[in-house]
């Protein structure tokens, strides 16, 4: 299928009908899970909603969100090892909220605040990642919780979170950020202890591509709820430029995609991976639309969303997101190139429609859908 066939917001209802015709909402993987897994993907889906009018996406949205919340706002199924990775659909209650006037879904958001408040910090003031990973920040975990607690603050005019999550931006970019190439770790920590920390940096070796992913677009969606004159909104921007710039630098010139290892596109064993290169399409389309990157960086955003398009599969009227990481721990090199790949999981199906729905926005903005 051509590329100019279609404009990118038909590319994303292709992807989420082909999911929507997969799985019932309450049987959206992993089942019985209130899981970033889902959440980002219906995200995504909560875009072609906020686009399109269709309240098909609306309704697919609330019957997955429905089925894992009760009649008093309380999560079915108790997740026990408490992390992050458990509260990221929430960003999917705001506008449920706003939409229906459920309070049901005020009190599943405010009950999450309180977990933030006292969410166990290495020395310096970080997250940890995890309850089972002391000490330990991940970059996803800046997409995990970031989002939400801007928005529970711009919602709720609670002003203390938009400080909390610019210091974890700010720890992150501190002590995260590679000097020669720009680019993040994946992990850092502080107390030096993990077998893959370095002993003098507490760094993770490799530069995983989601990880950078879920960051960049951790930060551009940030700003959306941040006050315009916030002290710290400055800062945000420039962090989102700086990764933004690092990342072209590895942008693969033939495919214009980007590598599960993102510094070693040359490397025996490196392979191009659609999920991160989606969330950099999404993050430059988002920074170039809010006046953040100029225009020219048009250029490099349409060689990243032609590739990927260009690399899609059909079956039928099923549309096929490939070349997608499963989810994954800290490793070396050899780790994460020999991770397995996976077709339209969610972590691949909601990149890809953050892209396209943002994507579709730039085009527009400059005539071109």
């Amino acid at each position: 299928m051509a590329v100019n066939r279609q404009t990118a917001l038909d590319y994303a209802k292709m992807g989420a009908d082909t999911l929507i015709r997969k799985f019932t909402a309450e049987k959206l993987p992993p089942e019985k899970s209130f899981l970033y897994h889902q959440g980002v993907f219906l995200s995504g889906m909560e875009r072609i909603y906020l686009h399109s009018g269709d309240k098909k996406y609306f309704n697919y949205i609330k019957d997955w969100v429905d089925y894992n919340i009760d009649e008093n706002g309380k999560l079915r199924f108790i997740h026990y090892d408490p992390q992050f990775d458990y509260m990221q659909p929430a960003i999917l209650l705001f506008n449920l909220y706003k939409e229906t006037g459920d309070e049901r879904y005020k009190k599943t958001l405010d009950a999450f605040a309180p977990t933030v408040e006292m969410w166990p910090t290495n020395a310096r003031g970080g997250f940890w990642h995890k309850y089972e990973h002391p000490n330990q920040m991940w970059l996803d975990g800046l997409y995990m919780i970031g989002p939400y607690s801007v928005m529970y603050a711009h919602h709720f005019n609670k002003p203390y979170f938009f400080e909390t999550i610019y210091q974890q931006m700010h720890l992150m970019r501190r002590n995260m950020t590679d000097p020669k190439t720009g680019l993040l770790h994946h992990a850092w920590d502080d107390s030096k202890t993990e077998d893959w920390a370095d002993k003098h940096t507490g760094l993770s070796p490799e530069f995983w591509g989601r990880a950078m992913g879920w960051y960049a677009v951790a930060i551009m969606d940030i700003l959306d709820y941040l006050p315009g004159r916030h002290p710290r909104r400055h800062e945000f921007i420039s962090a989102a430029v700086d990764i933004i710039n690092a990342l072209l630098r590895f942008q693969d010139g033939e495919s214009g995609l980007w590598f599960q290892v993102v510094d070693k596109g040359g490397a025996p064993g490196n392979w191009l991976e659609t999920s991160c290169s989606c969330l950099f399409a999404y993050a430059i389309a988002k920074a170039i639309k809010t006046g953040i990157l100029h225009p020219s960086y048009f250029r490099p955003l349409k060689r990243a969303y032609e590739g990927i398009i260009q690399s899609l599969a059909f079956e039928n009227d099923d549309l096929i997101v490939d070349h997608v990481c499963i989810g994954t721990c800290v490793g070396d090199y050899e780790f994460y190139i020999n991770r397995p790949t996976v077709q339209n999981d969610l972590h691949g199906m909601g990149a890809f429609l953050l892209m396209c729905t943002e994507y579709h926005d730039v085009c527009k903005q400059q005539g071109l859908e």
